[in-house]
């Protein structure tokens, strides 16, 4: 797996690359990661990469042509003496799809990707329209640039990789996964058994694996019907939740009700 990353500032991303759990993906080459300088693309002294933009109004827009040079290179290397797939090339953008635990994992399962990094008021949408097959977007807020959206996808999809994690089951279980049912996590704890006042549920002191099973599922449904009921009816649209799921998630609803009244 092959991420291309074509930005002005590739020293952001050094410190990432070597430092966390994730440094395993990037160091056994099973996550590769090359930075492209624009500016090493662009004519003229000055390495022009924005010009202003047709029609008035604020800001810089990124040139189409330096950027075409970049990706025109990156596909010549990556296809060697044999042709190659066609790699994707992706940006960050906020008109993009919101990146997810579901295009995470389809990224993770793939061969890598051209990510371009914009920067100013945007790209010259004539780029765009010839070379992007993909647009991603982290939410909806705006960064000064793509390279903070670029880590966060490599983290996400380095992760997942085999081995990267202490366990490889830890994965599985996060918040979003299908063995939670693209639910939120329940909660977790460690030692002390006290802090500060306050104590560790008892059930997970118990050592009694099915209830602790059973808690945890019901933590999770409460925490994703609090902060993400559009997760709870995306599960329940898809046959994901079991009789004992939805009779929980009724009764919190009547608890809540009964005391709204009050």
């Amino acid at each position: 797996m092959r991420f291309d990353i074509v930005t002005l500032f590739p020293e952001l991303f050094a410190p990432f690359l070597t430092a966390g759990v994730t440094r395993r993906a990037f160091e056994s080459g099973q996550v590769e990661v090359k930075l492209w300088q624009l500016r090493d693309f662009a004519e003229g002294s000055y390495r022009r990469v924005d010009d202003r933009t047709f029609g008035g109004g604020p800001g810089m827009v990124m040139l189409a042509e330096p950027l075409a040079r970049c990706v025109a290179v990156i596909r010549a290397e990556r296809a060697g003496p044999q042709q190659a797939p066609e790699v994707p090339v992706a940006l960050f953008t906020p008109a993009g799809r919101k990146l997810d635990h579901g295009a995470v994992e389809q990224w993770a399962a793939g061969s890598g990707a051209i990510l371009i990094c914009g920067r100013y008021e945007g790209i010259d949408q004539r780029f765009v329209d010839m070379y992007v097959t993909h647009q991603i977007s982290l939410g909806d807020f705006v960064l000064s640039g793509g390279e903070l959206a670029a880590l966060a996808l490599l983290d996400a999809v380095a992760r997942l990789q085999p081995g990267v994690l202490h366990d490889a089951a830890s994965s599985q279980f996060d918040s979003f996964n299908s063995a939670l049912n693209g639910l939120l996590d329940s909660p977790h704890y460690t030692r002390p058994e006290m802090w500060r006042g306050a104590s560790v549920p008892d059930v997970l002191l118990s050592g009694h694996h099915a209830r602790i099973e059973h808690w945890r599922r019901e933590r999770s449904l409460a925490i994703t019907a609090a902060a993400r009921p559009d997760l709870i009816a995306a599960a329940r649209a898809a046959g994901q939740l079991t009789a004992d799921d939805e009779a929980y998630l009724n009764a919190a609803e009547n608890r809540k009700k009964g005391q709204a009244r009050i």
